[in-house]
């Protein structure tokens, strides 16, 4: 039982750093439109920092436009304030109703650098993967030292946290293939 626990808390924290990784992915501009790029911008919402993702819809009716659509049309000018402060770079327009965020094309040199950015976040989770690794395999040696696990246990502890390490370091690669993919196409 023990072990079964260090496995599951081994696999869970990997998950976070794996989501940590696609978060801030998700959040660098690539060119191509994503509601994460504005879904955590701060808006004044009547006095009271409210998230924009709750006070508005956001969608994209196109590869490179956010629409955004706030459920109470008097607050536009705060979000298009909230906007303008974030550095998002993009110029907001609106018609009385609705935000329209229209994304930029990516030069040749800005995708280049957006590639090494990617790579840098890449093998940051890539670390905090290992550090994951290295802690869990502390706990199982320490079980060992208590007398809790055996010495056979131990080692069979350590491959299967190897093998939960791997599946995550390739599942890192993949993410690290697809976003340099979006970043070349587009």
């Amino acid at each position: 039982m023990l072990l079964k626990d260090l496995f599951k808390s081994t696999e869970e924290n990997m998950k976070k750093a794996q989501e940590a990784t696609e978060r801030e992915f998700a959040e660098l501009k690539t060119g191509r439109a994503n509601p994460k790029m504005v879904e955590g911008i701060h808006v004044n919402y009547y006095g009271t920092p409210t998230l924009l993702k709750e006070i508005a819809s956001i969608s994209i009716p196109e590869a490179r436009l956010i629409v955004i659509h706030p459920w109470d049309p008097s607050v536009i000018s705060d979000i298009e304030k909230a906007i303008l402060q974030s550095n998002l770079g993009i110029t907001p327009s609106n018609d009385g109703k609705i935000i329209r965020l229209s994304v930029p094309a990516l030069s040749t040199e800005r995708r280049t650098e957006l590639v090494k950015i990617v790579r840098k976040i890449a093998e940051e989770g890539k670390v905090s993967i290992r550090t994951v690794r290295k802690e869990v395999n502390e706990k199982a040696k320490e079980l060992e030292k208590a007398k809790k696990i055996s010495e056979d246990d131990r080692f069979r502890a350590q491959d299967e946290i190897q093998k939960i390490t791997d599946k995550y370091t390739k599942q890192m690669d993949a993410l690290l293939q697809d976003k340099e993919k979006e970043l070349r196409e587009f």
